[in-house]
């Protein structure tokens, strides 16, 4: 079972929030109950610093844990990028390539590709959630793409494909044979994404990590998992700088 918890009676003698280069973190403790230590890591957006914790250990224990570890958390902070919102004339990823925002009012309120280009029209006011919507769109199509692909492949049939807007999971497989993943990954360049899909299609048959898991989607994904592994440890979190 696992139990977020937040300013239980067992840590109010200790500050849950916590001071990184001036600005106020909340602490966040996940409690889970075949944790056999502590461990800490930042939201990959920067919102709240988490801590699991075993089930015997004391709430007071892992926010102190967390405060001794300020300098750390402070260092990751100023790591991450900068928030920068689309909008006319800025960036927006697609695929692993910088697409220029170029709006014009009479223009399609939908955007458009149109080389290294992200046509919208529409009110300027409304562009982030629009390009937003249409991201989302594109990672629900090209994710349900590559799902038929690697079900065919495993000899499964293909089964309902969601997105999530998750901090830390890229991608999930429920016992029901959904599968789930994160949006953000539409921002990547396809390998990535198609590595993450290839992942929970895998889970489909195995539902843990074993060698005989690993060997399906070995034989599923047509690229290097370790390479897209690597992408995502060295760029996942520029994914959120965009939208949060």
């Amino acid at each position: 079972m696992i139990d977020w918890l937040r300013g239980a009676s067992a840590i109010r003698t200790i500050d849950p929030d916590i001071d990184l280069g001036g600005k106020r973190v909340p602490i966040v403790l996940k409690r889970l109950r075949h944790a056999r230590r502590l461990t800490l890591r930042l939201a990959p957006d920067g919102s709240e610093v988490r801590v699991t914790l075993p089930a015997w250990a004391e709430g007071r224990e892992a926010i102190a844990f967390a405060h001794s570890r300020k300098g750390w958390l402070a260092d990751q902070l100023a790591k991450l990028p900068a928030r920068t919102a689309p909008a006319p004339g800025g960036e927006v990823r697609y695929r692993g390539t910088a697409l220029t925002v170029e709006w014009d009012a009479r223009s399609p309120r939908s955007p458009v590709v149109d080389g290294a280009a992200l046509r919208i029209g529409g009110p300027q006011a409304g562009i982030e959630p629009r390009i937003r919507r249409w991201l989302e769109a594109e990672a629900l199509r090209l994710a349900e793409a590559d799902m038929h692909e690697y079900c065919k492949a495993a000899g499964l049939d293909p089964v309902p494909m969601g997105l999530t807007r998750a901090q830390r999971r890229w991608g999930s497989c429920s016992d029901k044979a959904r599968i789930r993943i994160n949006w953000r990954l539409v921002q990547a360049p396809d390998f990535v994404r198609r590595s993450v899909v290839a992942h929970e299609v895998a889970h489909l048959v195995h539902f843990d990590h074993s060698p005989a898991f690993h060997a399906l989607l070995a034989r599923l994904f047509e690229g290097e998992i370790a390479a897209a592994d690597r992408w995502l440890k060295d760029y996942g979190r520029g994914l959120y700088a965009a939208f949060g």
